[in-house]
């Protein structure tokens, strides 16, 4: 197993529980966009601690960058991270996922689940090839959504948001299920691209290959 040490160069909240981290990146170090790495804390009590994140960078960038929300009631390693700041180090290891770009299509996330979404539509925009594809995105309330403004900025119309709990007068929730996916997607041969929590991940995988989309063009984190 591959391992590097790096310093965290800036870390700063982007949401009220998202943080983002800015960190070295060693030489010939790469990744795919959309892959993740399995990242720790160079603490003693830490270092053996591995949770996977998502590099949400374009992978041409001379650093690294991770969102990372922030689970501060378990004292766990996002708690840890949540108190990690600029000068302290970060030890990555092998570089990993199944989430890559296949084509134009239709990416569903829910919640931190956006994360490998920011890269790949990163990587897109950057090369100009982001037409075609559309976001819908479900968090529970406007404050939950991560890097709104670019992903506006990128997606254009193509970017749709869902709250499931927003607490404002006349707000009425909806949730990404089949109902809703028959309302908003016409062509199920198109690739899907899928990432949030495991339930969230197989409702909805399950929801459109029962509407017609097949396995082999449905991209999830296996």
């Amino acid at each position: 197993m591959d391992t590097h040490i790096v310093k965290v160069i800036k870390a700063v909240y982007i949401t009220h529980d998202v943080k983002c981290f800015t960190v070295e990146k060693p030489a010939g170090f790469d990744f795919i966009p959309g892959q993740a790495t399995e990242v720790s804390v160079n603490l003693p009590l830490w270092k053996n601690q591995l949770r996977p994140f998502t590099f949400t960078c374009l992978r041409e960038q001379d650093y690294l960058e991770f969102m990372i929300k922030i689970y501060r009631d378990h004292q766990g390693v996002t708690n840890m991270l949540g108190r990690t700041n600029a000068g302290a180090e970060l030890i990555l290891h092998d570089v990993f996922g199944a989430i890559q770009y296949k084509g134009p299509g239709v990416f569903i996330a829910g919640g931190a689940g956006i994360t490998p979404f920011i890269s790949i539509f990163r990587d897109l925009y950057h090369k100009n090839r982001i037409e075609g594809n559309s976001l819908i995105y479900s968090n529970k309330t406007s404050e939950d959504v991560i890097m709104q403004d670019e992903l506006q900025e990128m997606l254009k119309d193509n970017f749709i948001k869902l709250f499931t709990r927003e607490n404002v007068l006349g707000f009425r929730g909806r949730r990404i299920d089949r109902s809703y996916l028959i309302d908003h997607i016409s062509d199920f041969g198109q690739h899907f691209y899928v990432c949030g929590p495991t339930e969230f991940v197989k409702s909805i995988t399950k929801d459109l290959m029962e509407l017609g989309a097949s396995i082999d063009i449905i991209v999830i984190e296996m």
